[in-house]
């Protein structure tokens, strides 16, 4: 049965430029969507953390206006793995044929300056196996560095919850980075389009989706490079 690693944050806060920590973790829906759509195309899904520590929803992602009116707190204790994670630093990269980050502000505290998740997602990338992330999960890959310094993403086009969107959402005064730009920064294509509207960018085995409603798309994408 193929596997796919679903890479989650293990951070609940986010640390702003001011000093204060803003309560966060994973998005609820942009983890569920993706492992519901590859659980029923007969995919085993692997969930790991950063020390293995067991990941946090997002408050804001557990509020029914966000889930289509459901509450969605008992779908996520289905989830196999959620409550007991691996350990990023234990992944043996080639045990999996595919790595999938979900967002939330928590990848923005631990997952853009991970070196451990940097080297997975290098080391996928250059075997040529699917790598996908939505939101702030593409974050992750601002961490992702060649042994010579160079930067995975650079010349790649890729997505992001877009500086217009973080702007929208209150939080690009104290933001300590926006990740549409910082991914600019290290080279990066980066392609956006009007805030809060269905995205995916792929290109070639990265695969990235702008924001929550785009979670489907990425997984659409990500079970069609699995086939290939």
């Amino acid at each position: 049965m193929p596997a796919i690693l679903f890479a989650v944050t293990g951070a609940t806060r986010w640390t702003l430029t001011d000093g204060s920590a803003h309560p966060t973790g994973y998005w609820a829906e942009e983890l569920l969507t993706p492992y519901r759509l590859l659980v029923e195309a007969g995919h085993q899904v692997v969930v790991a953390t950063p020390g293995g520590v067991v990941p946090v929803a997002d408050e804001g992602s557990l509020a029914p206006e966000a889930n289509g009116g459901h509450d969605v707190r008992p779908e996520l204790a289905a989830v196999v793995g959620l409550r007991a994670p691996l350990r990023l630093e234990d992944v043996d990269v080639a045990d999996y044929d595919a790595i999938y980050y979900p967002g939330g502000h928590g990848p923005m505290e631990d997952l853009a300056v991970d070196p451990t998740s940097g080297a997975l997602i290098t080391a996928t990338l250059d075997a040529g196996r699917p790598l996908a992330a939505v939101c702030h999960g593409a974050a992750a890959l601002l961490a992702a560095r060649r042994a010579d310094g160079t930067h995975a993403v650079a010349g790649r086009r890729v997505t992001a919850f877009s500086d217009a969107e973080e702007h929208q959402a209150g939080l690009a005064p104290k933001a300590p980075f926006l990740v549409e730009s910082r991914l600019r920064e290290l080279g990066a294509h980066v392609v956006t389009v009007d805030p809060w509207s269905d995205h995916v960018v792929v290109d070639g085995n990265l695969i990235t989706g702008q924001n929550p409603q785009s979670s489907a798309s990425v997984a659409a994408a990500l079970l069609q490079a699995l086939e290939r």
